[in-house]
C-alpha cells in the first residue's frame, strides 16, 4: 500500500509552521502539513508510522518503509480484518492486493521467500564502471 499523500497527512505544530515558511512578494506563507523535502522529514514521518501501528509491527504482518506498507495475512479474510484496522488514506492506483507474491523497494517477496528483482540488477550491472571520481 502506499500512504496517500503520506507527508502531508501529519500536521505541523505551530512553532514548526514558522519555520516553513515562505516569504514572496505577494506575502508570508505557512504550510499547514508537513512538506515534501524538508531534511528529517522522512525520519519524522516514519517514527509518526511507528507509533501509529505498533502492535502490527510487534506482531510481524506489517512492514512499513516511509509511506510504502506491505500487509500480509494467511487468509484473504484475516487481510480484509487488517486492512480495515489500517484506518489510513491510501493511494488504490498505488495499490495491489490479494498477491501472493509482488516486487517491493528492489525485492520480490512472497510467503516463502525474500529475493532480489533480477531486473533492478540488470539495471544497475549495464552501466559502464565509473571512470573518474566524480
Amino acid at each position: 500500500m502506499d500512504a496517500l499523500k503520506g507527508f502531508h497527512q501529519n500536521v505541523l505544530a505551530s512553532k514548526a509552521k514558522t519555520l516553513v515558511r515562505i516569504i514572496t512578494h505577494c506575502g508570508i506563507y505557512e504550510y499547514l502539513r508537513m512538506p515534501f523535502g524538508i531534511q528529517n522529514a522522512s525520519s519524522h514521518y516514519q517514527r509518526m508510522i511507528n507509533t501509529i501501528f505498533p502492535t502490527a509491527l510487534s506482531e510481524g504482518w506489517l512492514i512499513i518503509h516511509i509511506d510504502y506498507m506491505i500487509i500480509f495475512s494467511d487468509s484473504w479474510s484475516l487481510h480484509l480484518e487488517r486492512l480495515a484496522g489500517v484506518n489510513m488514506n491510501i493511494s488504490f492506483k498505488k495499490c495491489n492486493f490479494g498477491f501472493e507474491e509482488l516486487k517491493a523497494l528492489g525485492h520480490i517477496i512472497s510467503g516463502l521467500s525474500l529475493g532480489i528483482d533480477k531486473n533492478k540488477v540488470e539495471a544497475v550491472s549495464i552501466n559502464p564502471i565509473p571512470q573518474n571520481k566524480k
